[in-house]
């Protein structure tokens, strides 16, 4: 067998990440940082290898980006209850599966991410529609020319690419991506705070004296500069 045809899906997968909307991908990431420090619930959701995708995301959210005195992720994946899931399968349609979780828990502010390569799938869109009604936010993950979901979504996010597989790895990388950006936003905020002195703030007058926000999250007086921050393993070390 020629390897070489492994070689070329390498080749495919770096062609297409140098396509990817970054810009985006790094407002996208801003957005979930926001609905963590207000406390919003986030819904994943996808079919086969995108369920994947969406129960690996809420793991690695749910762990992989807590911090000290950070608020943690409010975040379900709609793939992961079974017995939910195959009863509204059953009982009403295979197309109502993530519709119906949604209209149990979801609330204006929530962010909903859908994930689909085709962005056409029926049960997808039908939770997104529901969400956008409902005044969540709605970030699309999608590939090949972005479906009914790129057109649908406050947010949409398209793997430029015609393979299936090679979309459904660049997803996965966006999660990974996504969580480790999450994790540094996180780890800084908690690295500021820090570095507010109890002297320092003490003294204040009461209208100038930081307070906790509604949330819980209290705002820094002192940010550390940028070479301060935790190095996470495997880093580089920061330039100036």
């Amino acid at each position: 067998m020629d390897q070489y045809q492994y070689q070329q899906y390498a080749t495919e997968i770096a062609l297409t990440l140098d396509l990817l909307p970054w810009e985006t991908i790094h407002e996208m990431v801003q957005v979930l940082h926001q609905a963590r420090l207000e406390g919003r619930q986030i819904f994943v959701m996808g079919n086969g290898g995108s369920a994947s995708t969406a129960t690996h995301m809420a793991c690695d959210l749910s762990k992989n980006t807590a911090a000290a005195g950070t608020p943690r992720f409010r975040i379900m994946a709609l793939t992961d209850n079974m017995a939910l899931f195959s009863a509204l399968a059953n009982d009403l349609a295979y197309e109502d599966v993530f519709a119906e979780q949604l209209a149990n828990f979801l609330q204006p502010g929530d962010v909903v991410v859908a994930i689909s390569t085709s962005g056409n799938s029926p049960n997808v869109l039908k939770a997104v529609e529901l969400a956008r009604t409902s005044g969540a936010f709605t970030i699309g993950w999608t590939g090949y020319n972005g479906g009914k979901l790129a057109r649908l979504v406050d947010m949409s996010i398209v793997v430029p690419n015609d393979c299936v597989e090679q979309i459904e790895d660049i997803h996965m990388m966006l999660e990974h991506m996504a969580t480790k950006a999450l994790r540094r936003l996180a780890q800084r905020d908690s690295a500021a705070r820090a570095f507010v002195s109890p002297v320092l703030t003490s003294g204040l007058p009461e209208a100038v004296a930081p307070r906790p926000s509604r949330n819980g999250h209290s705002p820094a007086v002192v940010r550390p500069a940028l070479a301060d921050l935790p190095v996470e393993p495997g880093d580089s070390a920061r330039q100036p």
